[in-house]
């Protein structure tokens, strides 16, 4: 059969890891140094759970289902490394290629939109930004913040500020300084020819209704609050600079540490970006009619999407 990557996408918290574990262990395939029947590997395509130093904020596959099925881009960057989507192709496509070696099938599973579009779709040749430009931009983060970002994206990049996340200082900074180089936004040079993959992709979304997904959501973060979210957070102020950690659950938390904000606020301001985030994810892969919606609990369906492309 032809080698294939089933694409597991869908927003925070809707599910994506169970049921990646369950198609894992359904496919399971001869794996031949051992000569025995083995879950086929997940790789993640989640770009803060590559991070060593990131647990609980970033809802990591836990220990036993790591033990139960191989994962890759799972702890395999400190957040002191340069990790962009470009990183994670280079990283996909190598691993992908070993494995196909002695295997038919992958799951990639994750939300991160940018990450998945580089897999499938390869990444756009971008604009050389002059030195003064970048330094500008710079200077501006650090002395107005992220709401200046945020009011000159909406300003000068209009086309890209209505479905960009725009509590990423760093892709507002990235926009910022193509739009100011080019006088372009940065959707235009998002547009390059697809490359050819030497892989079929089998592409599954996950979905739930909005009041479900926001419950599980509020629910998660109550949960990681329980875990330790927040000893985990005060371990990694003194990198919170970092672009690694300019996540939600992790900023909110860091204001509170501050003495910006209450402990109680923080929790309900990462309810609500976390929201906001789910809903910009399902904004994203509703664009493209490639997927294919299920929910979460719909196993079967999906066992039946993966084996439609042949066995």
């Amino acid at each position: 059969m032809q080698k294939q990557a089933i694409i597991l996408a869908g927003p925070t918290a809707v599910g994506k890891t169970d049921a990646a574990i369950h198609l894992a262990t359904h496919f399971s395939e001869l794996h031949p140094p051992t000569g025995r029947q083995c879950p086929i590997p997940v790789l993640s395509a989640d770009s803060r759970q590559c991070y060593r130093e990131l647990h609980i904020g970033v809802a990591k596959p836990t220990v036993e289902q790591r033990n139960l099925v191989p994962h890759y881009f799972i702890d395999t960057h400190s957040i002191t490394d340069d990790v962009n989507a470009a990183v994670f192709e280079r990283y996909a496509l190598d691993t992908l290629q070993d494995l196909y070696r002695t295997i038919n099938r992958v799951i990639v599973v994750g939300g991160t939109g940018l990450y998945l579009r580089a897999l499938m779709e390869g990444l756009d040749e971008m604009p050389v930004i002059p030195g003064e430009i970048r330094q500008e931009i710079g200077t501006q983060y650090r002395s107005k913040g992220l709401v200046s970002l945020q009011e000159s994206i909406r300003r000068e990049d209009p086309q890209y500020a209505q479905d960009a996340d725009l509590y990423n200082p760093q892709r507002l900074i990235r926009a910022l300084e193509v739009v100011r180089a080019t006088g372009k936004s940065i959707r235009y040079f998002q547009q390059s020819r697809k490359p050819e993959r030497e892989f079929t992709m089998i592409r599954i979304a996950l979905d739930l209704p909005r009041e479900e997904l926001y419950q599980r959501i509020n629910k998660r973060v109550d949960l990681m609050m329980e875990q330790g979210l927040l000893e985990e957070v005060k371990s990694l102020l003194p990198y919170k600079h970092l672009n690694a950690l300019q996540t939600v659950g992790y900023r909110e938390l860091f204001d509170y540490l501050e003495g910006n904000i209450e402990l109680p606020e923080a929790i309900s301001k990462i309810k609500q970006h976390t929201r906001n985030y789910a809903k910009r994810q399902l904004t994203w892969f509703r664009a493209d009619p490639a997927w294919k919606w299920f929910h979460p609990e719909d196993l079967d369906g999906m066992i039946e999407a993966v084996r439609s492309h042949g066995e």
